[in-house]
């Protein structure tokens, strides 16, 4: 446990031995002493194997069994772990499938398994019954009384556990959904079961799917192959899912050569403080609490504070979880295609709703600056009018160059729009901001300017200013030229996408706003990457050509002017920092809520496209937090748009935030 809220699970399925008690509890402590998790899980009636068969009736096995239990328990002392492991057990005449938990040097409690299957390969009610309400609360195992029930809840810092058994997860109502509602964020289910063709699949589409319903950590350990193979195979699958997702499995049968002494273990670094999160924010979880109709007992596992968020707690030296550098974007699988079409899809679909609501001869107005957000907003255009069977000239590419603008971009602009088909039109905006200038006694980039200097003359003046002289003023004219133009060119479609909300890198009342904005929840870096995609499988050359040339184009908003070369001065990267980093930031504060140590932790974990000094990511985050904070007055008054991931900074949904809020305590 670090004072992050990361807890270690490992799941682990050691070679068996079938009704040989000593062996196997032999086997145990040994991945035991090599495993350095927090807590650690074994299969169902692991102890003796589960295919013992009749042989469940014979007091040897039983007593042999809880001789190796309490040996467990005891070597536990030396570990600082919490270990949990299945066995049959007796109470008073009747047999259970129970799993103990085990930790310094006790036996912390037993929770006996509650369905037993006994039906096709399966016959457990042949030899064990299930928990009833009539169980006792304590049994006593080497004279100590132990907490008995389905109703345990074992709680080690943030950690609270609760356990089932196989069977129990495959029911309607698995007990570990009211375990969840009851407080439990680590769910962990000790199994046997069998492999058969494409049972593996199933078991993974269960863990999720319950991981997610009970937003927790959920972890699961199988029998493997050195049970008897009389009628089946045990494939030893361990698997380990957070909220949904499925952090790592392994399966022995899966081993490069799986023999019946075939061990697998995996192991993962769960994030409690996230689950923390999505239960306190999502209110139906809370609701669910209503219907607990079961009082659960807690067993303290730790004599610390139960929040370990405290200083002496450190994180390990390596994290065993993956830390996704660029969370919103789609990941190469099987599935990166189908993710890109339902990105484009949503988008389209929504901007073909309000285009529905428009006449038909209502243009379609879009700023075409070769860079690009524009150049999204413009392949979503170009899908809606398809989709409408509306002419694609009915959508305007309207180009605006100004003082910053390259010839770089001025050519991808102008080729997007005669490759794509629309209308175009060039309206050079510098005379217009020159008169804009003169009415409001502006010195641009400090320039004196009067009646007789030209949009020419001017700009030949700044060629000779200072690479680092900046003019708030001057670049705010620019895009509100570009805005009030556009306005009265047809229905304006926004480009500005969600890194820029965030950061506010808009001008107030400009690029900020629109009619619609289809890019309103995308980040930088799923624009860049879904302009790639576009490119490589939409389509051909030379415009996919061109799009990969946009995409490879220096985000700038080109409103300082050109380098001496011509080619871009004003790099948004290069005063803001990069746009992974933000979107990183981004994706952890309002997904998450992480406090800031935490997000630089999950930083310097992360493998970004580039390293990034430490220095720089610390830097880096400091801006962000200063920007964001500063500027969800733009936030406030944005346009609609669609929301298309899980974060969006929409006033009207997602994030209500007070504009005039302060960040020193985020700092």
């Amino acid at each position: 446990m670090t004072r992050h809220g990361f807890f270690r699970i490992s799941a682990a399925s050691p070679a068996v031995s079938v009704a040989n008690p000593e062996a196997n509890g032999r086997a145990t402590m040994q991945l035991i002493d090599k495993l350095d998790s927090d807590l650690v899980l074994f299969p169902e009636l692991g102890l003796t194997g589960y295919t013992c068969g009749d042989l469940f009736a014979a007091d040897s096995l039983i007593d042999a069994t809880m001789v190796e239990l309490v040996r467990i328990a005891e070597s536990s002392a030396s570990h600082n772990q919490i270990i949990v492991v299945g066995l049959p057990f007796r109470i008073d005449d009747s047999l259970m499938n129970v799993a103990a938990v085990l930790h310094a040097g006790r036996i912390k409690g037993i929770v006996p398994k509650s369905y037993l299957p006994t039906y096709r390969e399966f016959y457990e009610g042949r030899h064990f019954r299930p928990a009833s309400r009539h169980d006792p609360p304590h049994v006593i195992v080497d004279g100590q009384a132990i907490p008995f029930g389905t109703d345990l809840l074992f709680a080690f810092g943030d950690a609270v556990i609760a356990v089932e058994i196989c069977e129990d997860l495959w029911t309607p109502i698995p007990p570990s959904s009211r375990a969840a509602l009851a407080g439990a964020n680590v769910l962990v289910n000790l199994s046997a079961s069998n492999d058969t063709i494409g049972k593996a699949a199933w078991r993974r589409d269960l863990l999720r799917s319950q991981s997610g319903r009970c937003i927790a950590a959920y972890a699961y350990a199988s029998a493997g192959p050195g049970e008897s193979s009389s009628d089946l195979v045990f494939g030893g699958h361990c698997l380990i899912a957070e909220d949904g997702v499925l952090l790592d499995e392994a399966r022995s049968l899966l081993a490069e050569r799986p023999t019946s002494q075939t061990e697998t273990v995996v192991t993962c670094d769960v994030d409690l403080q996230k689950l923390a999160h999505d239960r306190q924010v999502i209110g139906s979880f809370d609701d669910g609490k209503q219907s607990l109709q079961t009082e659960y007992r807690r067993v303290d596992l730790s004599r610390g504070p139960l929040r370990s968020n405290r200083e002496d707690l450190q994180p390990r030296a390596t994290l065993l979880r993956k830390v996704d550098a660029h969370p919103f974007v789609p990941k190469q699988s099987a599935e990166l295609e189908s993710r890109c079409e339902e990105i484009f899809a949503m988008q389209t679909v929504a901007l073909t709703k309000r285009l529905a609501r428009l006449p038909e001869t209502t243009p379609l107005a879009i700023g075409i600056s070769g860079g690009l957000d524009s150049t999204l907003a413009l392949l979503v255009a170009l899908r809606a009018c398809d989709a409408m069977q509306r002419p694609r000239r009915s959508i305007i590419g309207l180009t605006m160059p100004g003082f910053g603008t390259t010839e770089h971009t001025k050519t991808s602009a102008n080729d997007l729009i005669k490759l794509t088909g629309i209308t175009g039109e060039t309206i050079d905006i510098r005379d217009l901001c020159l008169n804009t200038f003169l009415a409001i006694r502006h010195k641009p980039l400090g320039i004196s300017i009067d009646s007789s200097t030209t949009a020419e003359s001017l700009q030949e003046s700044l060629r000779d200013v200072p690479s680092d002289r900046g003019d708030l003023t001057f670049e705010n004219v620019q895009a509100r030229i570009r805005t009030m133009l556009l306005m009265s060119r047809g229905f304006v479609l926004g480009t500005g996408d969600m890194s820029e909300q965030a950061l506010g890198w808009c001008t107030y009342n400009a690029d900020h706003i629109s009619m619609y904005n289809v890019n309103t929840s995308i980040p930088k870096t799923l624009v860049r990457f879904l302009v790639r995609f576009a490119a490589d499988h939409y389509h051909e050359d030379p415009t996919t050509e061109l799009l990969h040339r946009v995409a490879d184009t220096p985000i700038s908003p080109e409103l300082l002017p050109p380098a001496a070369d011509g080619s871009i001065r004003q790099e948004t990267e290069a005063s803001i920092g990069a746009y992974e980093l933000h979107d990183f930031f981004l994706y952890q504060f309002v997904r998450y809520g992480f406090r800031r140590e935490k997000i630089l932790f999950l930083a310097k974990q992360a493998s970004f496209s580039q390293p990034f000094e430490n220095s720089l990511i610390e830097k880096t985050l400091a801006v962000f937090f200063d920007r964001f904070f500063k500027n969800q007055f733009k936030r406030n008054c944005v346009p609609d748009g669609p929301k298309v991931g899980s974060v969006s900074l929409s006033p009207r949904g997602d994030w209500r935030m007070p504009s005039d809020a302060d960040s020193d305590a985020f700092l």
